[in-house]
């Protein structure tokens, strides 16, 4: 029966994942990705009665977002942080060069492409080159006919090969990958980096037998796979999921690297932060008495983020006291885990009295802790409260962040839904295609097709281009509304793009509606409400590619 249960929990992780492992959620890697832009938020804070003025940060920071917390000092953090540690201050490429390169690239032979750039009148330089690749990123022949020019000129560098790396890495271009890192090699450039960037970019692709492999042919590069490289490993597979294959890893290891807390603390951060599986996380800490190994001060605050995040306020309370007694004072991320499950279970009162313990022991609410109360009150239905907290996150001068503007959008009305909108382009901060894709679920929810179709024609002015994803729920939503013609003409509209489509959904379109000559009906047969949750429910997770 165990072991029946325990197939049946992989299972639904495995379905729970397929919907979370899109480029999307790769964001949620690079906790650091963040800009800074001074923004007058009055608007946004008179439409919730609250007048301030805040500086703008993109923070990457959602309680249920895929992250890894207190990478341990042992690895190499800015490695994982790649590229978003490399790219915040990144000064965007001459237009001018982006357009002769995409214009190269339609010549009949590379050597031609080559001939061009280099009679150019353009200047490489190792800025200009980084920044090109940056670029080109979603497009990996474009940068890589950028990063070759750029050598062809002498401009070539590690930080640019390493750049190269991660983007071939994304496009599972791995012969050509290595193929670089051999080059790298040959012209002695550190290539320890570039291998660490593999490791994750198999990881990545679900490949872990290849991201264990790149592990164990470090040795041929000159770099020894030591302890820094083994937890680095252990990393990468469970920030991509992978975390039973990292656990077999560490201990069929173990005679090479003996087990320790910190390499037992990368997998149950793993069950805690990335599956939220309590059953699972509570056998990793058993297993670490197994093997006589004392959870340190991490350990417990993975275990009460586990326990915050599925709502269990006694456990998270429980390890909360445990973990001072044993003389752990907890950190800025233990106590926004209490303040969200606490905020959650309705305990607001003592959740803000627990924010006031926080700056007594000298430590300062970021704008996750306030974020973290926000959330659970949105969607409670408790919009004064949580107006609130937003008024004293604006008066402490800290960042607003696409989450919270976010938290509001579930619950606002169509008119302050706008107000939003345009509050979030003044500070920087999107909106964003999964905003829309947000604002879409809610108002196909509500029943209002009308103000979806507005929404949609709104999306232009926010320079937001429809992508599959947001074709695909928009029909969806009008169909389970009824809205037939419209639904069809924007199947069309995605479809002269060349983006493909859904062949159960066009056969659906094609039925005609008896007795309603304009298409419309309250229900489609075939296409119900819970479907249709389902569907928006996928496309939201489905939507992302930026990256960071």
């Amino acid at each position: 029966m165990a072991a029946i249960l325990t197939i049946a929990r992989r299972i639904a992780r495995m379905q729970q994942f397929r919907f979370a492992r899109n480029p999307f959620l790769q964001s949620a890697i690079a906790n650091s990705f963040s800009r800074s832009s001074s923004s007058n938020l009055s608007s946004f804070s008179s439409a919730f009665h609250r007048t301030g003025s805040v500086r703008s940060r993109l923070c990457t920071h959602f309680l249920r977002r895929i992250s890894l917390k207190r990478l341990s000092t042992q690895i190499n953090a800015q490695v994982f942080d790649f590229p978003s540690s490399e790219t915040q201050n990144l000064i965007p490429p001459d237009q001018r060069m982006i357009d002769l390169i995409r214009r190269v690239a339609l010549l009949d032979s590379e050597a031609h492409a080559m001939a061009s750039l280099e009679d150019s009148s353009f200047h490489l330089n190792h800025d200009s080159l980084y920044s090109l690749i940056w670029e080109f990123r979603d497009e990996w022949r474009l940068a890589f006919l950028a990063f070759k020019w750029g050598e062809r000129c002498g401009r070539g560098d590690k930080k640019s090969c390493e750049l190269m790396v991660w983007v071939l890495g994304n496009h599972q271009k791995f012969n050509i990958a290595w193929c670089l890192i051999r080059d790298m090699f040959h012209g002695s450039t550190d290539t320890r980096n570039a291998m660490f960037l593999m490791m994750d970019r198999y990881a990545a692709a679900n490949d872990t037998s290849q991201a264990i492999r790149t592990f164990d042919v470090m040795d041929k590069f000159r770099h020894t796979p030591d302890e820094e490289a083994f937890r680095g490993l252990l990393y990468a597979l469970c920030r991509h999921g992978h975390i039973e294959e990292a656990e077999q890893f560490m201990l069929a290891n173990k005679k090479l690297f003996p087990v320790d807390v910190e390499g037992f603390n990368i997998v149950l951060n793993g069950w805690c932060n990335i599956w939220v599986d309590v059953t699972e996380a509570k056998r990793i800490w058993r297993e670490m008495g197994n093997y006589c190994i004392e959870p340190n001060k991490d350990s417990y605050g993975h275990m009460i983020s586990c326990y915050s995040k599925v709502g269990n306020l006694f456990e998270s309370l429980r390890l909360y006291d445990e973990m001072k007694k044993r003389g752990w004072s907890p950190d800025v991320e233990v106590y926004n885990s209490l303040a969200y499950v606490l905020t959650r279970e309705n305990c607001f009162d003592e959740a803000l009295k627990l924010v006031e313990k926080m700056k007594e022991s000298g430590l300062k609410p970021n704008s996750v802790t306030y974020n973290s109360m926000i959330r659970p009150l949105c969607e409670a239905k408790k919009l004064e409260e949580a107006r609130n907290v937003l008024a004293t996150m604006i008066n402490e001068n800290l960042s607003l962040t696409i989450d919270t503007f976010h938290s509001f959008l579930e619950i606002v009305d169509y008119d302050r839904t706008l107000e939003v909108l345009n509050e979030m382009k003044i500070a920087g901060l999107g909106p964003k295609g999964d905003t829309f894709l947000l604002i879409l679920r809610n108002l196909f929810k509500e029943k209002q097709p009308e103000n979806v179709l507005n929404i949609w024609a709104e999306m232009a002015r926010f320079d937001i281009v429809a992508d599959p994803t947001l074709y695909l729920a928009m029909v969806q939503g009008l169909v389970t509304c009824g809205w037939l013609a419209e639904a069809r003409e924007i199947y069309s509209e995605m479809k002269s793009k060349g983006l493909s489509g859904d062949p159960k959904l066009e056969k659906l379109l094609q039925k005609p509606v008896r007795g309603n000559v304009n298409g419309r009906k309250k229900n489609v047969r075939g296409f119900g409400a819970s479907k249709m949750k389902g569907l928006q429910k996928q496309s939201s997770r489905e939507s992302y590619k930026r990256q960071n």
